[in-house]
């Protein structure tokens, strides 16, 4: 199939493959406490859905910059067609999520991922259907990688495990990851755009999309700070026992 030739098929294919995957993975066991919480269990296997979503595009974006680096300087108009099947599949998750989010009854207490995935769907939606800025959605996705220790931080909080030498050194890789891949890919997009401002179709469009996405990026860079490495926080946690919070992005 040419993926290119068919994007609406292309873009909903994966979504609904994805959706598959939510069902495979709601087939598997859970943690006695998480099925004993709605929230929890929702929790559980959309977060299980965002990993593998983490671990196949993560890495897929970094290998299409390193196998085509001059996409680094022509974010508008340099692609591979291995790029373009990337952000495909890619739409196609924040699709199905954005979806799972609603259909759940968890949008008010997911709003703000709402507003991410629909920052992201109406760039990477523009960039399937246009064929342009292929390459800046591609290095968009290198906040993939740090996602796979951002998912697993997640999971293993639900799993009552942060106690663990696992989550100790996740927090750490989590960390690194959010400064070099999420924070880093951000603040580069960001520059490339105010730097050919003049020259780039639609810049307007994509500078507001990329400092929406920054104040957001950054608030929760606080909270993480915040939740793993304050130790006021962790004497508020163990005088309240508050280890769990039903707003998705508290966590």
């Amino acid at each position: 199939m040419n993926f290119q030739q068919h994007t609406p098929l292309s873009v909903l294919g994966f979504a609904v493959a994805f959706r598959a995957v939510h069902k495979v993975l709601s087939s598997f066991p859970l943690p006695q406490h998480v099925i004993q919480d709605k929230t929890k269990t929702w929790k559980w296997r959309n977060l299980s859905v965002s990993l593998l979503h983490s671990f196949l595009t993560g890495p897929w974006a970094v290998l299409c910059i390193l196998s085509a680096p001059e996409m680094l300087t022509k974010i508008e108009k340099e692609y591979t067609s291995v790029s373009y099947l990337l952000i495909c599949v890619s739409s196609g998750y924040f699709l199905q999520d954005t979806a799972d989010i609603i259909l759940s009854g968890q949008a008010k207490s997911s709003w703000e991922f709402l507003l991410h995935h629909s920052l992201v769907l109406s760039t990477f939606l523009y960039a399937v259907f246009s064929h342009r800025y292929i390459a800046g959605a591609t290095i968009a996705l290198f906040v993939e990688v740090n996602s796979v220790f951002l998912h697993s931080r997640l999971l293993l909080k639900l799993a009552d495990a942060r106690a663990s030498y696992i989550y100790h050194i996740n927090k750490y890789l989590n960390l690194i990851t959010y400064v070099c891949f999420r924070l880093a890919a951000q603040f580069y997009l960001t520059w490339y755009i105010i730097e050919n401002f003049a020259v780039l179709k639609h810049a307007a469009f994509f500078l507001t999309a990329m400092m929406l996405m920054n104040i957001m990026i950054l608030i929760y860079f606080l909270r993480l700070l915040r939740a793993d490495f304050s130790k006021k926080h962790k004497v508020h946690l163990s005088q309240t026992g508050n280890h769990y919070s039903k707003k998705y992005t508290d966590d």
